[in-house]
């Protein structure tokens, strides 16, 4: 018996298990961890910080897993902040990733934590908000990071967190976010078998949405610089206005979508959203500036794009007796973010059940970008769309908006997502391996 028992003992420890252990744990102690949840993303909203900047962010991150009994690495992404979480069961390595970054936005929500923070922004006082909700996507990993570090043994594998800085971008001249952390080696420490991200949305109250495949645009930005000759307002003649070269420029490049690609193929959208020119009213100056985005879902039309955008502004410039200069990629670029085919199959299950079905598989994919893709193009994975609005709410203010507005009862869905997840991802891996 004795030896038997020891027999059996050894079977337990070394294969791994399959009982939804992780599930059943998680309905039980989820009120508890919502409780932290929800105070974690009260502190972040009320104390968001921009890219690249997200210095007590960091710090607060790591305090945080510190008191859990990780170990905080804080050494990637400039104020990015990785942890492992070590199974005492065999299995995969899953990294699970948030950003952490604010946007120069003003809030004007009227809560309790809302955000009193201002800075400087490309030379203007601006607030700063978490209007795209990632102090939600903190608060959630937290959430995951504090469930899991005590449930270690009924984790199959182990799992990279990843909080990681400046996805809306980094400032002009440096580098940040997904693209930076991954080239600093990240994934050279070991390298995940697979990687899970989320995003809040106003969207049905702890709903769940998934596109297969292209989920996310590409992106990057463009500026053009037009320079004319300097005059006197009232005598417009004796100069060469670039206002009214920008003006046309902005208003030709909508054709580039409507006249210069096949829409048939794919889709794209080119917008400015920048216009600086002149100091006085009666003053025509000798520089006009335009700044703008591009989104595709096929990387073959931004090489297109880009010609065609060149070719108006220098022409149309000319026609004006201006000059333009075409800048391409000034903050950096993100590629297509693909969702895995063999995971969105596999694991739309999972999703559904933590949403309790209330899922639902996107048509067309978002032009809103993410640089979750550089992780997608290195390892196999999955992004998914958790709604926050109100319960009852269909249509509120979206992301990036001063109004962006998250229900602090809908974060529990995420946090159940990725558990399920990593759950069912470790089953499935520990079954062919």
């Amino acid at each position: 018996m004795k030896y038997l028992l020891i027999s059996l003992f050894s079977i337990f420890t070394i294969f791994p298990i399959y009982s939804g252990d992780l599930r059943y744990q998680l309905e039980r102690d989820l009120d508890g961890v919502m409780t932290k949840v929800i105070n974690w993303r009260h502190y972040f909203h009320q104390y968001p910080e921009l890219s690249n900047r997200e210095f007590k962010t960091q710090e607060s991150i790591v305090t945080a897993l510190t008191n859990m009994g990780l170990e905080a690495n804080a050494n990637y992404g400039k104020t990015g902040v990785i942890a492992f979480i070590r199974g005492q069961n065999s299995g995969p390595l899953i990294a699970l990733r948030a950003d952490i970054d604010g946007l120069p936005v003003t809030e004007k929500l009227n809560l309790p934590f809302s955000s009193k923070e201002r800075t400087t922004y490309q030379g203007n006082d601006v607030g700063i908000m978490h209007a795209c909700g990632h102090d939600a996507h903190i608060a959630i990993l937290l959430g995951v990071a504090s469930f899991l570090s005590q449930n270690t043994d009924k984790l199959n594998g182990d799992i990279l967190l990843i909080f990681q800085p400046a996805e809306e971008g980094a400032p002009q001249g440096e580098d940040g976010g997904a693209e930076l952390m991954l080239k600093e080696g990240l994934f050279e420490i070991e390298k995940p078998d697979a990687i899970f991200g989320l995003h809040v949305s106003n969207a049905l109250h702890g709903g769940i949405m998934l596109k297969p495949g292209p989920a996310m645009a590409s992106a990057e930005a463009f500026r053009i610089t037009i320079e004319g000759e300097q005059t006197h307002g009232s005598r417009p003649w004796e100069g060469a206005d670039p206002i009214v070269a920008a003006f046309n420029i902005g208003s030709t490049l909508q054709t580039i979508i409507s006249r210069r690609l096949n829409l048939l193929e794919s889709q794209a959208v080119i917008s400015v959203g920048i216009m600086k020119a002149g100091t006085r009213n009666n003053i025509i100056p000798q520089i006009a500036m335009l700044e703008g985005t591009i989104r595709t879902f096929k990387d073959s039309y931004i090489t297109q794009i880009r010609d065609e955008i060149k070719t108006i502004a220098e022409n149309v410039a000319r026609a004006h007796h201006t000059n333009a200069n075409v800048e391409f990629r000034i903050y950096g670029g993100y590629p297509v973010t693909f969702n895995d085919l063999d995971l969105s199959a596999k694991y739309a299950d999972s999703l559904s059940e933590a949403a309790e079905g209330n899922y639902y598989e996107l048509l067309v994919p978002r032009t809103g970008a993410e640089d979750f893709s550089f992780y997608a193009q290195q390892v196999p994975g999955l992004f998914f769309f958790l709604g926050v609005n109100a319960p009852g709410v269909e249509d509120s203010p979206t992301n990036h908006s001063p109004y962006f507005y998250v229900d602090d009862k809908a974060l529990d869905t995420g946090i159940k997502g990725f558990i399920n997840l990593v759950e069912d991802f470790s089953e499935d891996f520990n079954q062919v391996n």
